[in-house]
């Protein structure tokens, strides 16, 4: 314990101070004398533990750098991070880090100089200086206190509407921007540039302080405010969506266009030479296409040339087909790479099925995809064919108008007859209502730890989804379906039903015979 208690005084001008905390009403209330259980165990000890690191000593920390020497002083070999000579609060509770491995890494045991090191593996690694890590949720947070963007209470809402609107991605606890989010970025710097400033939006932050304090008038900063943002929108609505286009254009250059190595324009269409490259609308967003449509239909997804998909004249040449002896190309489209049979008026073409990478694409992947949809064999029962395809909501079998869900790609191409029979049966007993059977699920996930029924991951119509009981939830887009755990879905599943959903719709009452419309008197007297 330190010689006095500790104050702890607020950073941020900004802070939300009017919100208790959350702490432990005695501190002889221990989680072991409490023997609480589950997840409410696991959060008594955490709040717990960090009143208690909150009141003790700092933590000491000595950098240090070991040099081992080799007896025949050839190879010097070292090793640079940090000592704690007395863990303090440490010893305690410790905050999460985003990645620990590296932190763990740093750290290096205690040792007394010339003391004698013994070697017990050797292996050779070679490192690569690499950009600055993106941000996670906690560095983002982070950052935004530190630029007095949003208060505490909005940090939440901030990052789940980034993901909402798949302005990002989520890879390994990191954001990773996503076309949609760098188009909107730069439109909002392109024609809102005062509104995206962190100056305006911190100075905003302070005037809000001003009259939660009462020295600033609420009437008058919502004037100032609506007069400058009405008279932006309003110079904005005059503006076409072609100039719009344009200046995103003009403002992507240098990233969608980069320098040639040969030093020709980079905006030249690479298929009718003729052509000039630009930044096009569609409905499922931007791409990259030719001045001379429809005379000329090259497109590239939106990005730099040497982009996944892409090798620089947007079509790449996969071999020939040596049934048509016709020309198999991967090329890239406004909805994505997909490959083509042949350059004809309507040739055959599918596009890549989720998972499939445009780098990894040979001529055997692409024309077993040009084959789909395959016949798995005939029906047993009426001797119709059975086929196995790929369409809006995935692999699928299907026979005679019924369509059953596969449980991944690579199944389409190699399903027999008895699994495709066995699946569409099922998909018939589970899809009339009040029908027998369910269909397979993609994961059983375990009991629920609250009434122990099955929480399975289903495939349905708009998505993947994970079923209890009545309750439905759907999978979010970023999450693997395969890789959900149980403690994942009963998250998704206590926030459906949070949110209404899985209550059973009150039963219909039985229709009665229409009695005789009352009189308009009887009807007042009534009231």
């Amino acid at each position: 314990m330190p010689e006095k208690p500790r104050i702890y005084s607020t950073k941020a001008k900004n802070a939300q101070e009017a919100h208790e905390a959350i702490r432990p009403t005695s501190l002889g209330r221990n989680p072991g004398k409490m023997r609480l259980e589950g997840d409410l165990g696991r959060l008594y000890e955490l709040i717990w533990k960090r009143m208690i690191a909150s009141q003790m000593e700092s933590a000491r920390v000595e950098k240090t750098t070991i040099d081992l020497d080799s007896v025949d002083g050839q190879t010097g070999l070292r090793a640079t991070g940090q000592v704690v000579t007395f863990p303090g609060y440490l010893a305690v509770y410790e905050e999460g880090r985003d990645d620990p491995e590296d932190e763990e890494g740093g750290r290096l045991p205690q040792v007394a100089e010339g003391a004698q090191a013994t070697v017990r593996q050797a292996k050779a690694d070679q490192h690569f200086t690499e950009p600055p890590p993106r941000y996670s949720e906690a560095s983002l947070v982070k950052k935004m206190e530190e630029l007095g963007i949003g208060r505490p209470s909005t940090y939440a809402s901030i990052l789940e509407r980034l993901r909402d609107r798949s302005y990002v991605r989520m890879e390994k606890q990191r954001f990773i921007p996503e076309d949609q989010g760098r188009i909107v970025t730069i439109f909002l710097e392109e024609f809102f540039k005062k509104y995206v400033e962190y100056d305006f939006t911190a100075d905003l932050e302070n005037q809000l302080d001003q009259v939660s304090a009462g020295d600033l008038d609420w009437k008058v900063l919502l004037k100032n405010f609506w007069a400058d943002f009405n008279a932006k929108v309003g110079e904005l609505g005059q503006i076409g969506t072609r100039e719009v286009i344009d200046a995103l254009d003009e403002s992507l250059s240098s990233t969608l266009f980069p320098p040639m190595p040969d030093g020709s324009d980079p905006r030249t269409c690479p298929r009718c030479g003729s052509g000039r490259l630009s930044l096009k609308p569609s409905r499922t967003g931007a791409f990259v296409g030719c001045s001379n449509y429809p005379e000329c239909r090259f497109t590239r997804p939106f990005g730099p040339p040497d982009a996944e998909g892409a090798d620089g004249n947007g079509d790449r040449d996969l071999g020939t087909d040596p049934v048509t002896g016709e020309t198999v190309w991967l090329k890239a489209g406004r909805f994505g790479p997909y490959v083509q049979l042949g350059e004809g008026e309507k040739p055959k073409r599918s596009s890549l099925p989720k998972g499939w990478s445009a780098g990894d694409m040979d001529l055997e992947k692409a024309l077993r995809l040009l084959r789909l949809p395959r016949e798995v064999g005939l029906h047993p029962e009426d001797g119709q064919p059975i086929l196995a395809g790929i369409g809006r909501y995935g692999p699928f079998v299907q026979h005679n108008g019924t369509y059953a869900n596969l449980p991944n790609v690579d199944e389409v191409f190699d399903v027999g007859l008895n699994r495709a029979v066995d699946l569409i049966a099922t998909k018939r007993a589970g899809g009339k209502r009040g029908g027998g059977a369910e269909q397979a699920p993609l994961k059983d996930l375990g009991p629920h730890p609250t009434d122990g029924q099955p929480v399975r991951v289903l495939a349905g119509r708009y998505g993947p989804y994970v079923k209890h009981g009545a309750t439905n939830a759907t999978v979010p887009k970023a999450a693997d379906p395969a890789a959900l755990t149980l403690e994942e879905a009963v998250k998704l599943l206590a926030e459906r039903e949070a949110k209404g959903g899985g209550k059973k719709k009150p039963a219909r009452k039985a229709a009665s015979a229409k009695k005789p419309a009352a009189k308009k008197g009887k009807a007042k007297a009534d009231a």
